[in-house]
């Protein structure tokens, strides 16, 4: 069996995942445009930042930006003075480049998600584990957005990962004379890391998990094998030096902006993502497809299970955390994600074990396989005729072929032999992303209409080209325009395009008459407008861009 051949060493267990994370990473990551409005604006600060050279403040345009850290902005820097160096022409405008870091993050998560599940079951169940994340709906699309999601799911999981094996050592009572530096080196740095991408956060995840094997134990003695003084002291070297020379440069704007500001508000239910307990738990069986219907069926024997120390350790890395996030009314489907790593390996167990439910009721998920990329299809083409009315026929054989593959894996369904399902849901995955991300998003011009604006500046005989924008402000056109695209209203689109030669006024139609009254107001003479059409996706309607020169600009 292929599987069986590829999961035959350690070698070939990485190589087979690294390749599987391309194919089901890949498609679309080059092609598909910036996104509004978060991915956006992480690219729009790292531009800047290479632009003036100031790698501590983090801004978009004139404003801070203080939200997050700035661990996820110096690796898009790297990413992007990396391709430049190679000779890319205008990388600094290329959103793929930002994508780097997301990608590199969610390979290294699967690959660290194989090793951290190394310690709980075998080597083909750890790939099989792997698997289930690569493949993941949350996964695919966090790996094409240049965000910080995915570079903290391997943070997450490389701590967790490190945890598992002290703790497991302890509690099998192992007691080595000359403990290894290697886990513990590995989780402190994943901290560090993990907090100059997102701030405390990882420190819940690991905290949480902490917290309550220490409460199952009555005993948290384990802990002192993680080198906690030296790990603390390692730890601080790592994140204080940025985090003071912020405060050297901001005060306590940056603290007050990022804990106050975007942590603490995420308690309310911020920027209209408010949503009922339980949505994260209804939103699993789509978000970690295909592993969510063997995740269903394992759940019963996890909970048997729930007292052995490997269960008990990952439960205790999912409950509490899930439950928070619960919780809190602010919900967003990629919160979650650094707790999947520890469903993916609960399944395995039981999987491996042979004790996956036989409930009726659980083993109709299976029906599950097909019924995403039957639905998924149907959505993705009927959207895209909406939005470009076409029928994207080059995506329908990746499709069917999907569908086959999901029929397949719910037909073949033996609980003695659940991989071979697994196995063919995985080819299926692959071939949706193939169909959705490669060939279908790319073809959507109409929903980027940043993309065609940028395009139109680009083709003008003039150099040095300014705009300004008014009516639409999203971030991707400051990022496909300038950094000095000037974000103002009808009439200060009109007063911009009289101060010179070659500038441009992009203006949506719901500001154009405010442009042409302050135009005539002021004597202002322009040339007839190119006009882009296109759909606002972050605030769902049609928009409508005039591009207006100054006479004698062409």
């Amino acid at each position: 069996m292929a599987f069986e051949f590829a999961t035959a060493s350690q070698w070939r267990s990485i190589l087979f995942l690294t390749l599987t994370c391309l194919v089901l990473f890949l498609p679309g990551f080059f092609t598909i445009p910036p996104i509004d409005r978060d991915e956006v604006r992480f690219a729009q600060a790292t531009k800047q930042m290479v632009e003036s050279g100031d790698f501590v403040d983090i801004r978009f345009q004139d404003d801070v930006r203080y939200k997050k850290p700035v661990g996820i902005y110096w690796m898009q820097a790297a990413a992007l003075k990396t391709v430049s160096a190679l000779g890319v022409p205008r990388a600094q405008v290329r959103i793929w480049v930002y994508r780097l870091p997301s990608l590199i993050g969610a390979i290294g998560a699967v690959l660290l998600t194989y090793w951290t599940a190394l310690a709980f079951v075998t080597r083909q169940g750890a790939v099989l584990a792997a698997l289930m994340m690569a493949s993941c709906v949350l996964l695919g699309v966090e790996a094409r957005l240049a965000k910080t999601d995915a570079m903290l799911l391997l943070t997450v999981t490389a701590a967790m990962g490190a945890m598992a094996r002290v703790y497991l050592s302890w509690q099998r009572g192992e007691d080595p004379a000359h403990p290894s530096w290697g886990p513990p080196a590995v989780f402190w740095t994943a901290l560090a890391v993990g907090i100059l991408l997102k701030g405390p956060l990882i420190l819940m995840f690991v905290g949480l998990a902490m917290a309550g094997l220490a409460i199952l134990d009555r005993s948290a003695a384990w802990f002192w094998r993680m080198r906690p003084v030296w790990g603390l002291m390692w730890t601080l070297v790592l994140v204080l030096p940025w985090f003071v020379l912020i405060f050297l440069r901001a005060g306590d704007t940056f603290f007050a902006d990022s804990v106050g500001g975007d942590m603490l508000s995420k308690l309310g239910a911020q920027e209209s993502h408010g949503a009922p307990p339980g949505i994260y738990l209804l939103l699993f069986w789509i978000t970690f497809w295909p592993g969510a219907p063997l995740a269903g069926m394992a759940a019963p024997a996890v909970w048997r299970a729930r007292r052995e120390p490997g269960a008990q350790f990952l439960l205790a890395w999912l409950i509490p955390s899930w439950i928070v996030f619960e919780a809190v009314l602010t919900k967003l489907p990629h919160y979650v994600l650094p707790l999947y790593p520890a469903i993916a390996i609960l399944t395995v167990g039981a999987l491996e074990r042979r004790v996956l439910s036989r409930s009726p009721w659980l083993l109709r998920g299976a029906a599950w396989w097909f019924a995403i990329p039957a639905f998924g299809a149907v959505l993705v083409i009927v959207g895209a005729i909406k939005a470009i009315h076409q029928p994207v026929f080059p995506a329908w054989p990746l499709f069917a072929v999907a569908m086959v593959f999901g029929l397949i894996a719910w037909w073949l369904f033996e609980d003695s032999r659940a991989e071979r399902s697994l196995l063919n849901a995985v080819i299926a995955a692959a071939l949706m992303a193939a169909g959705t991300y490669g060939v279908v998003l790319p073809r959507l011009t109409t929903v980027f209409p940043s993309q065609e604006v940028a395009r139109a500046l680009r083709n003008v005989t003039c150099v040095g080209p300014k705009a300004a924008a008014a009516g639409f402000h999203e971030p991707s056109l400051v990022f496909m325009t300038d950094t000095s695209t000037l974000l103002t209203d009808g009439s200060g689109a009109a007063d911009f395009l009289r101060q010179g030669s070659c500038r441009f006024a992009l203006v949506e139609q719901r500001s154009e008459r405010a442009f042409v009254q302050r135009a005539e107001a002021i004597g202002l003479r322009y040339n007839a407008p190119v006009r882009v059409e296109g759909y606002n996706i972050s605030q769902g309607k049609a928009v409508s861009i005039a591009i207006f020169r100054s006479e004698g600009t062409e």
